[in-house]
């Protein structure tokens, strides 16, 4: 009996009309990163656990896919020690390595192991997948796409709006509308020490990066649950729900943080960047949203999240400001900032939106029809020209029927479909069809890559 195929839930197959449209949210991504002075580097698949662990909160941690170590995993495991209070000594026994969780912590372990190789600041793009071990539903998967661009050793606020100009300019040339929602890290410590819950900032953090997703009133059983007194919560709800300009918010904030240094600090820096924005108009609509936390522990400062105007849908671009993650390796005094588009989700929202172009599917733009050999000798000669030309093309790989011919091409939404008999070898003449109006034209062959450029 045949083994019934199948992928892991969270995981995709692409074909090929989809690998084309998503190539054409990379190109279009590379191309602006590429812009504004950033360059291409790669990491592993897999890093060491020692440097993912640690750097996500104890919910990224329970994310990660762990490899189990190669041989005889469980040599040095003993029967008594299988006890569910035992579960992560074991784990950290029987697996060294784990599949990345994201590009920015196996970044920081890059700038620092290359520390001697790179210029400061260095300004690094990076696209390939990452892994995480969540519950697979509409815009979540376990194996997806981050296209990320960071810029490290620096702590000018510049870097951040140029990355804003950045998420601006990657939206507008994929005609999705967005706004981009900003926090600062600061502002939310001063949150937590002007409610009297300090010590409790991750907590905070935490729970109220899911409020779009759970709501105000699951955020605040969840912040009972790590034992913040209802008058910490009551202090903190207004502050959740506020629906204030971008102004009027600075404003507030400035009142009700003024006992504190570092919400204070991240006033400052919040005022400047919105400074940036309002000196330098950016397309997108940008606001100020002080229920951003961005759950990841590592964000030190400015944070920032991208939502699409016009699809219901997770953020579908992210980041923030991060000064210590380096320090964790060895590297202190390194500031950095950065942030991800999500690819497959960009994905989605072109797909649902309907606004990818119409030959972004296409692998070719024309085929030659095959007659037989002596056809095929012309159709060779042609093709070659019209590949030096960078236009995309095929020949039919065998003699058949016209009507299979031509299915075929309609099926590959190719474009044109060249004819080419005896008659026009005679005269040196090629015959095309225009596979969209079905009209046909003859032309010498002298002016055949003319029509296609």
């Amino acid at each position: 009996m045949a083994q019934q195929t199948s992928i892991p839930k969270g995981t995709r197959d692409f074909g090929p009309a989809e690998m084309l449209k998503r190539k054409y949210i990379f190109d279009k991504i590379e191309k602006v990163f590429i812009k504004y002075g950033y360059s291409p580097i790669e990491t592993p698949a897999m890093e060491n656990l020692s440097t993912l662990l640690g750097k996500y909160g104890d919910e990224g941690d329970k994310l990660l896919f762990k490899i189990l170590n190669s041989g005889n995993y469980l040599s040095n495991i003993q029967q008594s020690e299988f006890t569910s209070e035992n579960i992560n000594n074991i784990t950290n026994t029987i697996s060294e390595k784990g599949l990345r969780y994201d590009l920015t912590v196996p970044f920081a372990r890059f700038v620092v192991q290359h520390r001697n190789e790179i210029n400061f600041p260095f300004k690094r793009y990076q696209i390939q997948p990452v892994w995480r071990a969540d519950k697979p539903q509409k815009g979540r998967y376990r194996e997806f796409y981050q296209c990320d661009v960071d810029v490290i050793g620096s702590r000018s606020l510049l870097n951040e709006f140029e990355l804003l100009q950045i998420i601006d300019e990657v939206f507008s040339s994929l005609k999705i509308k967005t706004t981009i929602k900003i926090n600062n890290r600061k502002i939310l410590a001063g949150i937590a020490e002007m409610i009297g819950e300090t010590d409790k900032f991750v907590d905070i953090t935490i729970a109220i990066d899911k409020i779009d997703k759970t709501g105000i009133d699951k955020v605040c059983e969840e912040l009972r649950s790590k034992n913040l007194s209802e008058q910490s919560i009551s202090k903190l709800i207004p502050i959740l729900e506020n629906k204030r300009n971008t102004k009027e918010s600075i404003n507030f904030l400035e009142e009700t943080l003024k006992n504190s240094e570092i919400g204070i600090q991240g006033i400052g820096e919040i005022t400047t960047l919105f400074e940036y924005i309002d000196n330098n108009p950016i397309i997108s609509k940008t606001e100020l949203d002080l229920s951003l936390a961005r759950g990841l522990n590592y964000y030190t400062g400015a944070i920032i999240e991208v939502k699409a105007n016009d699809v219901e849908i997770g953020s579908i671009c992210g980041g923030g400001r991060y000064d210590n993650l380096t320090e964790i390796f060895g590297l202190k005094d390194i500031s950095g900032v950065g942030i991800s588009f999500g690819a497959d989700r960009i994905y989605d929202v072109m797909n649902q939106l309907a606004i990818f172009p119409e030959d972004s599917s296409k692998s070719s733009k024309v085929l030659f029809v095959n007659f037989g050999k002596k056809e095929e000798i012309v159709c060779l000669k042609l093709a070659k020209a019209l590949r030096e030309n960078s236009i995309s093309c095929e020949i039919y790989p065998e003699k058949a029927k016209l009507d299979k011919q031509f299915r075929y091409a309609d099926n590959k939404k190719i474009s044109y479909v060249v004819i080419i008999g005896e008659n026009e070898i005679a005269n040196s003449f090629v015959t095309v069809k225009n596979m969209i109006t079905g009209t046909q034209e003859t032309l010498p062959q002298t002016e055949f890559i003319n029509k296609f450029k």
